[in-house]
Order: structure tokens, then sequence, then C-alpha cells
């Protein structure tokens, strides 16, 4: 692998990390707040703030003629590959169905894309705007 490779490497595992703990944290403590939830309220919190994230970022960035590739790389593969969750929705849709609680499992799918999808594109235009 070439020395650049490496460093892309690094600034993967770097964004991951600290995405990874961040999700961690912000999962700990909806949970807290809602530990007795019909769905999986920190599942969806994570991954709503994500895409928002998402969104605010590359607005912010393609209005101002895009990001580097090192940035790119830490922030959204990184960080935000870390941060978001969406293996552990799918594991825990799928638990809700093997529950045989179907209109949940379902209404947990439709509040994870379209509040995923609607904060990105607020994101996003927020971004483009310079918030």
């Amino acid at each position: 692998m070439s020395p650049t490779g490496i460093w892309q490497l690094v600034l993967v595992g770097i964004g991951g990390f600290l995405g990874s703990v961040c999700r961690f944290s912000v999962g700990g403590v909806v949970y807290r707040l809602m530990p007795a939830a019909l769905l999986p309220y920190p599942t969806l919190t994570v991954n709503v703030l994500g895409c928002f994230a998402a969104g605010i970022l590359s607005g912010w960035y393609d209005a101002r003629g895009g990001m580097s590739d090192p940035l790119r790389l830490l922030l959204f593969v990184g960080f935000l590959g870390g941060f978001t969750t969406f293996s552990a929705f799918g594991y825990e849709t799928m638990a809700l169905m093997r529950e045989a609680a179907h209109v949940r499992a379902v209404s947990n799918i439709a509040l994870q894309l379209s509040a995923g999808i609607a904060a990105v594109w607020f994101g996003y235009a927020l971004g483009r705007h310079g918030w």
C-alpha cells in the first residue's frame, strides 16, 4: 500500500473512531431519556442527526466549490460512517419483525427513511446558505 493509501486509512480510522464514540454517547443519552420506548429511538436519533450533518456539510462545501479528498474521508467516510447506524436499524427492524410487531417494524422503517431524507434536505439547504 502506498503512503497515500495508509494516510487515507488513518483518516477514515480516526473519523470512524470519533463517530462511533459519538454514536455510543448520543444513543446512551436517548436511551436514558426513553428506556421503554416502542421504537428504537436511539438509532432513529443518531440516523437523523447523521443525515442532517451530511446535508449541512455537503451543502456548505458544495456552495464553496467542494471539499478536499482527505476532509471527505475524515468527515463522511470516517466520522459519519461511524456515527450513523443503518446496520443497527436493519437489525432492530428485523427484531421487531421476529417479535411479530409488524406495525411497529413498518413504522420504524417509514420514520427512519422519511425523517432521514428530510433531515438531509433541510441540512443541505442550511449548508448551502452558510449556516
